[in-house]
């Protein structure tokens, strides 16, 4: 979906057509954008940054708080228009999933005549719109779905791919963040073209799994398969405080954090192995530890008992001071069991 929160405020509210509309809460001092509609983000506002650098930005903005409930029913909305053409649906976010289209259940004869008519579909039943990529596999998909947007269509056709890939920058590959992209370009890579002059041995060797990874990328290869229902890995809640704490002020609230995780687990019906806790420091500094307690936690004092047991583990000074805080479960009996195979 195009700027999907934001997109929803401006078509419930006539009065924010064509003005740039930030989605966050503005209110506080360290809030971050949720989404910025299309006339915000020419002024350089964009997701996940912080809302006093989205207002220096765009001084004449209109600042909305969120209203997830809305987002999500409208979500559910689109995701019943997918559904009309495939079973295989994989919904990545509220605003955004792969759909596998090999068998179209409507008798559209390809993936891209199958964009289009979806496309059309949540035009007419929602006012809003969406970009789509067509491709032979998730990652090229997901590529392609950025490249016209907004309301845009890009289609990469399996005779197309070596030439639509030789000429890509690496960091639009997955995975490829600063870090990896400063290694690569100490090697000279800049491109994907020149990601594939790389012996594989090198790449794994450089940047070990990872490497095997990205040697299959810049040839195009990509075996994942659309997986319907997908549950989440881990569960977790974090806050950013409206001033700096320090860690006797952030306890409090991370046993609020655990309570809203504990809420969480207990409507799904999951049960978790192993907790992180995750701190950000005021200079912005984040850091995560985490452990699986040999007594899985059987409530939120329980849960609080373990973070604060992790909290004792960061070796930050003892004077820092703490931005941010959160708690997440993830190692999941049911995962653990799906991974075992039967015996009878």
């Amino acid at each position: 979906m195009d700027a999907f929160y934001a997109s929803v405020e401006q078509r419930d509210n006539p009065d924010l057509r064509g003005r740039p509309v930030v989605v966050g809460w503005a209110e506080g001092t360290r809030g971050v954008v949720c989404a910025a509609s299309y006339e915000a983000r020419t002024f350089g506002v964009r997701s996940a940054i912080p809302i006093s650098r989205a207002k220096r930005l765009c001084p004449g903005a209109v600042f909305v708080r969120p209203d997830f409930t809305r987002y999500k029913a409208v979500s559910l909305q689109i995701r019943e228009i997918f559904l009309r053409h495939t079973p295989l649906v994989e919904p990545l976010s509220l605003d955004e999933a792969y759909l596998d289209v090999t068998h179209e259940t409507t008798g559209l004869p390809s993936a891209t005549a199958t964009a289009i008519r979806v496309r059309e579909e949540i035009r007419e039943e929602t006012g809003l719109t969406a970009s789509a990529g067509a491709a032979p596999n998730k990652f090229l998909a997901k590529i392609a779905s950025d490249w016209k947007k907004p309301d845009g269509l890009f289609v990469i056709k399996p005779a197309q791919v070596d030439g639509f890939l030789a000429a890509l920058p690496v960091q639009r590959l997955p995975g490829v963040g600063a870090a990896t992209e400063q290694l690569l370009t100490s090697h000279a890579i800049a491109t994907v073209g020149d990601l594939r002059a790389i012996e594989r041995a090198d790449l794994s060797r450089w940047l070990g799994k990872f490497g095997d990874r990205l040697w299959e990328l810049a040839r195009g290869i990509d075996d994942r398969p659309v997986v319907p229902d997908r549950k989440a890995k881990q569960i977790s809640s974090e806050t950013t405080f409206d001033r700096d704490l320090p860690l006797e002020e952030v306890i409090p609230h991370l046993k609020e954090q655990c309570e809203h995780v504990w809420d969480a687990l207990t409507r799904k019906d999951r049960v978790g192995r192993t907790v992180t806790v995750k701190l950000r420091t005021g200079d912005f500094v984040t850091a995560t530890r985490q452990t699986t307690p040999q007594a899985i936690p059987a409530s939120a004092d329980d849960l609080m008992a373990v973070a604060s047991e992790l909290i004792e583990r960061f070796s930050f000074e003892a004077e820092s001071r703490y931005r941010l805080a959160g708690v997440g479960v993830s190692n999941f009996l049911d995962e653990l069991e799906e991974r075992q195979p039967r015996l009878f």
